[in-house]
Protein backbone atom coordinates (compact mmCIF):
# COMPACT_ATOMS: atom_id res chain seq x y z
CA UNK A 1 0.00 0.00 0.00
CA UNK A 2 1.50 3.81 -0.57
CA UNK A 3 1.87 6.27 1.55
CA UNK A 4 -0.97 8.21 -0.17
CA UNK A 5 -3.48 4.84 0.78
CA UNK A 6 -2.12 4.72 4.20
CA UNK A 7 -3.08 8.60 5.06
CA UNK A 8 -6.78 8.28 3.39
CA UNK A 9 -7.11 5.42 5.85
CA UNK A 10 -6.31 6.85 8.59
CA UNK A 11 -8.11 9.55 7.24
CA UNK A 12 -11.22 7.65 7.91
CA UNK A 13 -10.75 5.76 10.77
CA UNK A 14 -10.20 9.14 12.31
CA UNK A 15 -13.65 10.64 10.59
CA UNK A 16 -15.68 7.51 11.50
CA UNK A 17 -14.17 7.59 15.07
CA UNK A 18 -15.49 11.54 15.25
CA UNK A 19 -19.15 10.57 14.55
CA UNK A 20 -19.74 7.77 16.39
CA UNK A 21 -17.99 9.92 19.31
CA UNK A 22 -20.48 13.05 18.87
CA UNK A 23 -23.56 10.42 18.02
CA UNK A 24 -22.54 8.94 21.31
CA UNK A 25 -22.41 11.47 23.37
CA UNK A 26 -25.33 14.04 21.81
CA UNK A 27 -27.41 11.21 22.67
CA UNK A 28 -26.39 11.05 26.18
CA UNK A 29 -27.41 15.01 26.31
CA UNK A 30 -30.67 14.28 25.41
CA UNK A 31 -32.19 14.35 29.13
CA UNK A 32 -31.20 17.84 29.43
CA UNK A 33 -32.65 19.40 26.12
CA UNK A 34 -35.12 21.45 28.49
CA UNK A 35 -32.17 23.44 30.52
CA UNK A 36 -28.27 22.44 29.29
CA UNK A 37 -27.26 25.03 32.05
CA UNK A 38 -28.44 21.65 34.54
CA UNK A 39 -25.07 19.75 33.03
CA UNK A 40 -22.59 19.62 35.58
CA UNK A 41 -18.85 18.80 35.95
CA UNK A 42 -19.44 14.75 36.36
CA UNK A 43 -20.83 14.81 32.56
CA UNK A 44 -17.37 15.71 31.07
CA UNK A 45 -15.32 13.74 33.54
CA UNK A 46 -17.06 10.74 32.91
CA UNK A 47 -16.91 11.06 29.17
CA UNK A 48 -13.32 12.49 28.85
CA UNK A 49 -12.35 9.37 30.92
CA UNK A 50 -14.34 7.29 28.64
CA UNK A 51 -12.74 8.30 25.91
CA UNK A 52 -9.34 8.40 27.31
CA UNK A 53 -9.54 4.96 28.89
CA UNK A 54 -11.10 3.98 24.99
CA UNK A 55 -8.25 5.10 23.02
CA UNK A 56 -5.77 4.17 25.97
CA UNK A 57 -6.98 0.35 25.38
CA UNK A 58 -7.23 0.56 22.08
CA UNK A 59 -3.36 1.84 21.31
CA UNK A 60 -1.60 0.34 24.05
CA UNK A 61 -3.11 -2.39 26.44
CA UNK A 62 -4.54 -4.55 23.64
CA UNK A 63 -1.97 -4.55 21.15
CA UNK A 64 1.08 -4.98 23.81
CA UNK A 65 -0.52 -6.76 26.73
CA UNK A 66 -3.76 -8.50 25.72
CA UNK A 67 -2.88 -9.90 22.38
CA UNK A 68 0.66 -10.74 23.68
CA UNK A 69 -0.94 -13.15 25.75
CA UNK A 70 0.22 -11.24 29.41
CA UNK A 71 -3.51 -11.78 30.56
CA UNK A 72 -3.04 -11.53 34.16
CA UNK A 73 -1.54 -7.64 33.48
CA UNK A 74 -3.79 -6.28 31.19
CA UNK A 75 -6.88 -7.11 33.96
CA UNK A 76 -5.01 -6.09 36.38
CA UNK A 77 -4.77 -2.68 34.96
CA UNK A 78 -7.54 -2.47 33.00
CA UNK A 79 -9.81 -3.29 36.75
CA UNK A 80 -7.40 -0.68 38.62
CA UNK A 81 -8.16 2.23 36.06
CA UNK A 82 -11.87 1.16 36.28
CA UNK A 83 -11.97 1.70 39.79
CA UNK A 84 -9.71 5.05 40.07
CA UNK A 85 -12.13 6.38 37.76
CA UNK A 86 -15.55 4.65 39.74
CA UNK A 87 -14.27 6.13 43.01
CA UNK A 88 -13.27 10.01 41.25
CA UNK A 89 -16.82 10.53 40.48
CA UNK A 90 -18.25 8.73 43.76
CA UNK A 91 -15.95 10.48 45.86
CA UNK A 92 -16.04 14.01 44.38
CA UNK A 93 -19.27 13.78 41.85
CA UNK A 94 -21.77 12.56 44.09
CA UNK A 95 -24.04 14.67 46.32
CA UNK A 96 -24.00 12.26 48.84
CA UNK A 97 -20.45 12.25 49.26
CA UNK A 98 -20.42 16.09 48.63
CA UNK A 99 -21.86 19.22 50.94
CA UNK A 100 -23.67 20.04 47.69
CA UNK A 101 -26.51 23.12 48.22
CA UNK A 102 -30.19 21.40 48.52
CA UNK A 103 -32.41 23.59 46.32
CA UNK A 104 -35.24 25.50 48.96
CA UNK A 105 -38.97 24.31 49.73
CA UNK A 106 -41.00 26.78 50.33
CA UNK A 107 -44.51 25.94 51.94
CA UNK A 108 -48.18 27.51 51.39
CA UNK A 109 -47.11 30.38 53.40
CA UNK A 110 -44.06 31.12 51.92
CA UNK A 111 -42.22 29.97 54.78
CA UNK A 112 -38.98 27.69 53.66
CA UNK A 113 -40.07 23.97 54.58
CA UNK A 114 -36.94 21.80 55.02
CA UNK A 115 -37.99 18.18 54.56
CA UNK A 116 -37.18 15.29 56.68
CA UNK A 117 -34.43 13.07 56.46
CA UNK A 118 -36.53 10.02 56.18
CA UNK A 119 -37.00 11.59 52.61
CA UNK A 120 -34.27 12.01 52.06
CA UNK A 121 -32.91 8.53 51.09
CA UNK A 122 -29.61 7.41 50.04
CA UNK A 123 -29.35 6.03 46.83
CA UNK A 124 -28.62 1.84 47.41
CA UNK A 125 -25.26 1.15 48.30
CA UNK A 126 -24.85 -0.91 44.75
CA UNK A 127 -25.58 2.35 42.84
CA UNK A 128 -22.04 3.04 43.40
CA UNK A 129 -20.70 0.58 40.88
CA UNK A 130 -23.19 2.06 38.18
CA UNK A 131 -20.37 4.23 36.81
CA UNK A 132 -17.74 1.12 36.65
CA UNK A 133 -20.55 -0.90 34.22
CA UNK A 134 -19.92 2.35 31.60
CA UNK A 135 -16.29 2.29 31.81
CA UNK A 136 -15.82 -1.41 31.26
CA UNK A 137 -18.34 -1.06 28.23
CA UNK A 138 -16.37 0.91 26.84
CA UNK A 139 -12.87 -0.85 27.54
CA UNK A 140 -15.03 -4.00 26.09
CA UNK A 141 -16.39 -2.16 22.72
CA UNK A 142 -12.56 -0.84 22.15
CA UNK A 143 -11.16 -4.20 22.99
CA UNK A 144 -13.51 -5.66 20.17
CA UNK A 145 -13.14 -3.16 17.91
CA UNK A 146 -9.12 -3.75 18.12
CA UNK A 147 -9.18 -7.29 17.93
CA UNK A 148 -11.36 -7.42 14.73
CA UNK A 149 -9.35 -4.95 13.34
CA UNK A 150 -5.70 -6.57 14.44
CA UNK A 151 -7.52 -9.97 12.87
CA UNK A 152 -7.84 -8.62 9.50
CA UNK A 153 -4.82 -6.41 9.19
CA UNK A 154 -3.18 -9.92 9.87
CA UNK A 155 -5.11 -11.71 7.35
CA UNK A 156 -4.90 -9.02 4.74
CA UNK A 157 -0.77 -9.08 5.42
CA UNK A 158 -1.30 -13.21 5.42
CA UNK A 159 -3.04 -12.83 2.14
CA UNK A 160 -0.50 -10.62 0.87
CA UNK A 161 2.46 -12.11 1.44
CA UNK A 162 1.19 -15.37 0.07
CA UNK A 163 -0.12 -13.70 -2.98
CA UNK A 164 3.57 -12.04 -3.29
CA UNK A 165 4.88 -15.64 -2.80
CA UNK A 166 2.49 -17.12 -5.51
CA UNK A 167 3.50 -14.81 -7.96
CA UNK A 168 7.24 -14.88 -7.65
CA UNK A 169 6.64 -18.92 -8.18
CA UNK A 170 4.30 -18.58 -10.99
CA UNK A 171 7.51 -16.16 -12.15
CA UNK A 172 10.23 -18.28 -11.82
CA UNK A 173 7.87 -21.19 -13.68
CA UNK A 174 7.08 -19.02 -16.42
CA UNK A 175 10.75 -17.87 -16.84
CA UNK A 176 12.04 -21.15 -16.71
CA UNK A 177 9.64 -22.31 -19.15
CA UNK A 178 10.02 -19.79 -22.07
CA UNK A 179 14.41 -20.46 -22.51
CA UNK A 180 13.28 -24.11 -22.52
CA UNK A 181 10.50 -24.01 -25.38
CA UNK A 182 13.28 -21.58 -27.62
CA UNK A 183 15.55 -23.99 -26.89
CA UNK A 184 14.27 -26.73 -28.41
CA UNK A 185 12.88 -24.38 -31.60
CA UNK A 186 16.30 -23.64 -31.90
CA UNK A 187 17.56 -26.96 -32.22
CA UNK A 188 15.06 -27.87 -34.71
CA UNK A 189 16.13 -25.06 -36.75
CA UNK A 190 19.70 -26.53 -36.11
CA UNK A 191 18.35 -29.65 -37.47
CA UNK A 192 17.36 -28.37 -40.85
CA UNK A 193 20.35 -26.10 -41.32
CA UNK A 194 22.58 -29.25 -40.60
CA UNK A 195 20.29 -31.28 -43.76
CA UNK A 196 20.80 -27.93 -45.50
CA UNK A 197 17.28 -28.05 -45.90
CA UNK A 198 14.86 -25.54 -47.63
CA UNK A 199 12.38 -25.24 -45.30
CA UNK A 200 15.09 -23.49 -43.22
CA UNK A 201 13.65 -19.66 -44.33
CA UNK A 202 9.83 -21.38 -42.92
CA UNK A 203 10.94 -22.15 -39.82
CA UNK A 204 12.96 -19.10 -39.01
CA UNK A 205 9.77 -16.72 -39.98
CA UNK A 206 7.70 -19.56 -37.99
CA UNK A 207 10.13 -19.05 -34.95
CA UNK A 208 10.00 -15.37 -35.16
CA UNK A 209 6.45 -15.25 -34.71
CA UNK A 210 6.83 -17.69 -31.68
CA UNK A 211 9.60 -15.13 -30.18
CA UNK A 212 6.74 -12.49 -30.54
CA UNK A 213 4.47 -14.15 -28.76
CA UNK A 214 6.69 -14.98 -25.99
CA UNK A 215 8.39 -11.55 -25.61
CA UNK A 216 4.78 -9.73 -26.22
CA UNK A 217 2.35 -12.23 -24.15
CA UNK A 218 3.58 -14.12 -21.76
CA UNK A 219 4.22 -11.53 -19.24
CA UNK A 220 0.82 -11.30 -18.73
CA UNK A 221 -1.42 -13.03 -16.70
CA UNK A 222 -3.42 -14.34 -18.90
CA UNK A 223 -3.77 -14.75 -23.02
CA UNK A 224 -5.95 -15.20 -25.60
CA UNK A 225 -7.12 -18.53 -26.13
CA UNK A 226 -6.84 -17.97 -29.99
CA UNK A 227 -3.53 -16.44 -29.65
CA UNK A 228 -2.26 -19.42 -27.35
CA UNK A 229 -3.77 -22.58 -29.81
CA UNK A 230 -2.07 -20.23 -32.75
CA UNK A 231 1.00 -20.76 -30.70
CA UNK A 232 0.56 -24.08 -31.06
CA UNK A 233 -0.13 -24.57 -34.57
CA UNK A 234 3.35 -22.45 -35.17
CA UNK A 235 5.45 -24.79 -32.35
CA UNK A 236 3.71 -28.37 -34.19
CA UNK A 237 4.56 -26.53 -37.97
CA UNK A 238 8.05 -26.24 -36.78
CA UNK A 239 8.30 -29.61 -35.68
CA UNK A 240 7.08 -30.76 -38.65
CA UNK A 241 9.82 -29.51 -41.01
CA UNK A 242 12.50 -31.07 -38.95
CA UNK A 243 10.52 -34.67 -39.21
CA UNK A 244 10.80 -36.70 -41.50
CA UNK A 245 7.89 -38.47 -41.43
CA UNK A 246 4.88 -36.77 -40.16
CA UNK A 247 1.60 -39.27 -41.69
CA UNK A 248 0.75 -40.08 -37.85
CA UNK A 249 0.74 -36.13 -36.53
CA UNK A 250 -2.99 -35.64 -36.09
CA UNK A 251 -4.30 -32.27 -34.49
CA UNK A 252 -8.16 -31.56 -34.10
CA UNK A 253 -9.06 -27.97 -32.85
CA UNK A 254 -13.15 -27.07 -32.47
CA UNK A 255 -15.14 -24.97 -30.92
CA UNK A 256 -15.45 -20.76 -30.38
CA UNK A 257 -12.19 -19.59 -29.11
CA UNK A 258 -13.10 -16.26 -29.27
CA UNK A 259 -13.28 -14.08 -25.68
CA UNK A 260 -11.72 -16.66 -23.73
CA UNK A 261 -8.86 -16.70 -22.00
CA UNK A 262 -5.71 -19.03 -20.25
CA UNK A 263 -2.66 -18.87 -18.71
CA UNK A 264 0.16 -18.35 -21.46
CA UNK A 265 2.67 -21.42 -22.44
CA UNK A 266 0.45 -24.13 -20.54
CA UNK A 267 -0.53 -26.68 -23.11
CA UNK A 268 2.60 -26.31 -24.86
CA UNK A 269 3.98 -28.05 -22.73
CA UNK A 270 2.30 -31.61 -23.08
CA UNK A 271 2.66 -30.96 -26.70
CA UNK A 272 6.60 -30.32 -26.21
CA UNK A 273 6.89 -33.81 -24.29
CA UNK A 274 4.82 -35.67 -26.55
CA UNK A 275 6.62 -34.96 -29.62
CA UNK A 276 10.14 -35.33 -28.02
CA UNK A 277 9.19 -38.61 -26.52
CA UNK A 278 7.45 -39.90 -29.35
CA UNK A 279 9.59 -39.37 -31.87
CA UNK A 280 12.02 -42.32 -32.83
CA UNK A 281 15.41 -42.62 -33.97
CA UNK A 282 14.22 -42.13 -37.36
CA UNK A 283 12.47 -39.43 -37.32
CA UNK A 284 8.68 -41.38 -37.15
CA UNK A 285 6.32 -39.48 -35.02
CA UNK A 286 3.26 -40.90 -33.78
CA UNK A 287 1.16 -38.07 -31.74
CA UNK A 288 -2.31 -37.46 -31.66
CA UNK A 289 -3.91 -34.04 -30.29
CA UNK A 290 -7.18 -32.79 -29.62
CA UNK A 291 -8.66 -29.96 -28.10
CA UNK A 292 -12.11 -28.93 -27.84
CA UNK A 293 -13.74 -25.67 -26.54
CA UNK A 294 -17.56 -26.02 -25.40
CA UNK A 295 -19.18 -22.92 -23.38
CA UNK A 296 -16.01 -21.91 -20.50
CA UNK A 297 -14.37 -25.63 -20.73
CA UNK A 298 -11.75 -26.73 -22.70
CA UNK A 299 -10.60 -30.23 -22.89
CA UNK A 300 -6.96 -31.04 -24.19
CA UNK A 301 -6.24 -34.46 -25.48
CA UNK A 302 -2.58 -35.55 -26.46
CA UNK A 303 -1.55 -39.41 -27.20
CA UNK A 304 2.19 -40.23 -28.47
CA UNK A 305 3.85 -43.66 -28.42
CA UNK A 306 6.73 -44.21 -26.52
CA UNK A 307 9.65 -45.07 -28.05
CA UNK A 308 12.88 -46.92 -26.81
CA UNK A 309 14.77 -43.54 -25.42
CA UNK A 310 17.48 -43.87 -23.31
CA UNK A 311 16.33 -40.11 -20.81
CA UNK A 312 19.04 -37.92 -19.72
CA UNK A 313 18.04 -36.70 -16.18
CA UNK A 314 20.50 -33.68 -16.47
CA UNK A 315 18.39 -32.68 -19.79
CA UNK A 316 14.88 -34.35 -18.68
CA UNK A 317 13.60 -29.76 -19.44
CA UNK A 318 10.97 -28.81 -16.86
CA UNK A 319 8.81 -31.71 -17.23
CA UNK A 320 5.32 -32.35 -15.46
CA UNK A 321 6.52 -31.17 -12.09
CA UNK A 322 6.53 -27.41 -13.68
CA UNK A 323 2.77 -27.95 -15.56
CA UNK A 324 1.23 -29.67 -12.38
CA UNK A 325 2.90 -26.57 -10.24
CA UNK A 326 1.52 -23.87 -12.71
CA UNK A 327 -1.86 -25.79 -12.89
CA UNK A 328 -2.23 -25.98 -8.73
CA UNK A 329 -1.48 -22.24 -8.39
CA UNK A 330 -3.59 -20.72 -11.46
CA UNK A 331 -6.61 -23.25 -12.01
CA UNK A 332 -6.76 -24.26 -8.14
CA UNK A 333 -10.18 -25.85 -8.34
CA UNK A 334 -10.52 -25.32 -11.62
CA UNK A 335 -8.73 -27.96 -13.78
CA UNK A 336 -8.54 -31.97 -13.87
CA UNK A 337 -5.61 -33.61 -14.86
CA UNK A 338 -5.62 -37.25 -16.09
CA UNK A 339 -2.40 -39.16 -16.86
CA UNK A 340 -2.59 -42.57 -18.40
CA UNK A 341 0.74 -44.74 -19.37
CA UNK A 342 0.98 -48.04 -21.06
CA UNK A 343 4.05 -49.73 -22.04
CA UNK A 344 4.38 -47.90 -25.90
CA UNK A 345 1.46 -45.39 -25.06
CA UNK A 346 1.67 -42.01 -23.09
CA UNK A 347 -2.07 -40.17 -23.13
CA UNK A 348 -2.82 -36.89 -20.71
CA UNK A 349 -6.42 -35.77 -20.70
CA UNK A 350 -6.65 -32.09 -19.19
CA UNK A 351 -10.11 -30.01 -18.43
CA UNK A 352 -9.80 -26.65 -17.57
CA UNK A 353 -12.43 -24.14 -16.86
CA UNK A 354 -11.47 -20.67 -18.56
CA UNK A 355 -11.90 -17.25 -17.76
CA UNK A 356 -13.48 -14.50 -20.42
CA UNK A 357 -11.24 -12.03 -21.89
CA UNK A 358 -10.86 -9.41 -20.66
CA UNK A 359 -8.90 -6.78 -22.34
CA UNK A 360 -7.31 -8.53 -25.68
CA UNK A 361 -3.77 -7.86 -25.84
CA UNK A 362 -1.57 -6.49 -28.85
Amino acid sequence: MNLEGITNNNTNKILIHSIIWCFLIIASLLPFYQNFTSIDAEFYVQWSGGILLFYANYFYFVPNLLLQKKYAAYLGIIFSIVAFFTCLKNFYFTPEFHNFPHQKLFDATGKEFIPEKKFLKKPPFFFKFFPSLFYLFIVTISTIIKTLSEFYTNQQNKLISETRKTATELNYLRKQTNPHFLFNALNSIYSLAYKKSDLVPDAIVTLSEMMRYMLYETDNKAVSLEKEINYIKNYIDLQKLRLNNIENIFINIHGDTRNKSIEPMLLISFIENAFKYGTDYKGTTYVKIKISIEDNNLDFWIENRIENQIKDPNNSGIGLTNIKNRLNILYPNAHQLTINQTDNKYCVHLNLKLEPLENETK
